[in-house]
């Protein structure tokens, strides 16, 4: 029990690696997975929305600060990026609509349907 206590008071246990260590290391993987699912997102939803780039980023954004504040951040932000991407899309329609014009097309469908 002693070996426990001496690594969380931030001192090396076995393998010279402290909580502290182990933590920041776990923190960093982490964010890199959810850094690696919002390029992947929106890459893919890109495609469909490039006029509206930066309300795409807007709404990924969005999603990973509210993640964050999960315990498992990197298991709802993807779920949570499709929901607000799915919501940028189909507002695209709707103003696609309101303007006569059919901006989004048969594309934006397919990719709403993928997520």
């Amino acid at each position: 029990m002693k070996s426990n206590n001496t690594e969380l008071n931030g001192k090396a246990g076995e393998g010279g690696k402290t909580f502290k260590d182990n933590y920041l290391a776990s923190c960093q993987k982490v964010l890199a997975r959810i850094a690696s699912a919002k390029e992947a997102i929106f890459k893919e939803s890109f495609e469909v929305l490039k006029a509206h780039e930066r309300l795409l980023r807007l709404a990924l954004n969005e999603a990973e600060a509210v993640a964050r504040q999960t315990l498992y951040p990197h298991l709802v932000f993807p779920d949570l990026a499709r929901e607000k991407v799915q919501a940028v899309i189909a507002w695209d329609r709707q103003q696609s609509l309101r303007r006569g014009s059919v901006h989004a097309g048969p594309q934006a469908r397919r990719v709403a349907g993928a997520f």
